[in-house]
């Protein structure tokens, strides 16, 4: 079911890094002709989902791949770094049509509308199901960047369309590099929640939604358990977590201690969605906090 999962998220990706492409020289092609920076605007946003979607694409396909003796946690992390390459594009180009929206403001161009609505709706249309394509997969962080850039892209061209009809009925040409300073607004702003994910799972934070003071008292509450401490929990990718702690249970053979151990990794698949995790047991509590860490080999004399 993973596998086939992710072989239709890479099948959506692909053809919608073609469409996004082929409107990406149309755009460009109509910006130039109608003079309109919103759409040059449009079509340099479109290149970079287009970027997006390819690297989006790519990584989808390392994420399939099993991990090897090099990289034995997987190619996870694979689709959290397009998504990190992603935003970084996308910030680079806000400032560049930050840029060219000021200086358009201090030199008007005359712009011809009629190219800039049929460009915007058919640029709405192809967002629109590109979006909807991208909705189902939006819980990888990888595929939610591709999404929001989808939707982005729907609500800026929806805007082109209405900054085109304001031009033709008022005559007044600052509604073009102001559309092009409100499609940067939005850029930023739908991007912010993918940036604070991604930077960490990449600092190997604790997961959003998961609370480690919680994963503790249930460790704690299984019979046998004495004590939970040196506990941390992080992400493989946006939808793997792993977990390393030590448990203090009583001087026992391994034989016995292997219930507690199933009870422990039982209760974190259930209720953490943590399948992968590193469990020390020990009879004695760590006195000091870093006991638990790596102590420092002794120097050779």
């Amino acid at each position: 079911m993973h596998t086939h999962s992710h072989q239709t998220s890479g099948r959506v990706l692909g053809w919608s890094a073609m469409a996004t492409l082929a409107y990406v020289g149309l755009a460009l092609a109509a910006g130039l002709w109608t003079h309109s920076l919103a759409l040059v605007s449009e079509a340099g946003h479109n290149l970079a989902d287009f970027l997006t979607l390819a690297l989006s694409g790519f990584a989808v396909y390392l994420q399939g791949k099993p991990g090897s003796s090099r990289i034995s946690f997987g190619y996870h992390r694979a689709g959290v770094l397009a998504a990190f390459l992603n935003l970084l594009l996308l910030t680079g180009l806000s400032v560049g049509i930050l840029i060219a929206a000021f200086a358009r403001m201090r030199h008007p161009a005359v712009i011809a509308t009629g190219g800039m609505l049929w460009v915007g709706a058919i640029g709405l249309a192809m967002n629109a199901c590109i979006a909807g394509a991208l909705e189902r997969g939006r819980h990888d962080v990888n595929i939610r960047a591709a999404f929001l850039h989808m939707v982005g892209d729907a609500v800026s061209t929806a805007l082109l369309i209405v900054a085109a009809l304001a031009i033709r009925w008022t005559g007044r040409l600052f509604w073009d590099p102001v559309l092009a300073l409100v499609i940067v607004g939005l850029i930023l702003w739908s991007s912010w929640d993918v940036w604070r994910e991604t930077v960490t799972i990449l600092l190997e934070g604790t997961p959003r939604k998961l609370n480690p003071v919680e994963v503790e008292a249930a460790l704690s509450s299984l019979a046998g358990v004495r004590a939970v401490h040196d506990l941390h929990v992080w992400s493989l990718g946006s939808l793997t977590h792993a977990l390393s702690c030590h448990i203090a249970i009583a001087d026992i053979p391994p034989s016995q201690s292997r219930a507690i151990l199933n009870q422990a990794q039982e209760i974190l698949a259930r209720r953490f969605g943590i399948r992968h995790s590193t469990i020390q047991f020990e009879n004695e509590i760590c006195r000091e906090p870093e006991d638990c860490g790596l102590r420092a080999m002794p120097r050779a004399h």
